[in-house]
């Protein structure tokens, strides 16, 4: 009976920790902050420290435009920042096994403005997606993409 319970407790543990992180997950893969300056100022400052930072801006995409263009309606402002740096590119598509990656592939920010009239900067938690893939994937986006990317936001720091 001794033996049942401390199974019963395992399996219990195990299943009470994968609801945990099926429940916390998302909210800790996405990051918001708030910006304390307009839509165009914040993704200048976004672009300026991305290229001081050796990343290529491949586009700048208004996506409410193109929404409201093929018949979706009105909204707020939404920018799309998409970016790459070709050696954090090379270092995780050279592995046959990371190439699906490529499907969250340039990076991307989005700079958006909510129903409150407020500015917020949306971007993927690259140290989180690299710990949860691990390998090369963990080296790369845990390390230098991490990094690069809280050197983006520097500007939020100071404000």
């Amino acid at each position: 009976m001794k033996i049942m319970n401390i199974f019963i407790g395992f399996i219990l543990g195990i299943i009470v920790t994968g609801i945990t992180v099926w429940l916390v997950m998302p909210s800790k893969m996405l990051t918001e902050r708030l910006s304390p300056f307009s839509i165009n100022e914040t993704v200048e400052k976004i672009t300026t420290n991305a290229k001081a930072e050796g990343w290529v801006i491949s586009s700048i995409n208004p996506l409410h435009k193109s929404v409201k263009k093929h018949g979706g309606g009105n909204l707020s402002p939404v920018i799309l920042i998409n970016l790459c740096e070709a050696n954090h590119a090379y270092n995780l598509l050279k592995e046959d096994e990371n190439k699906i990656i490529s499907v969250m592939m340039p990076c991307t920010i989005s700079v958006y403005q909510k129903s409150d009239g407020k500015v917020y900067i949306g971007m993927m938690n690259a140290g989180l997606l690299g710990t949860m893939f691990g390998g090369t994937v963990a080296d790369v986006m845990g390390g230098a993409v991490a990094a690069q990317q809280y050197k983006f936001m520097s500007f939020l720091n100071n404000k």
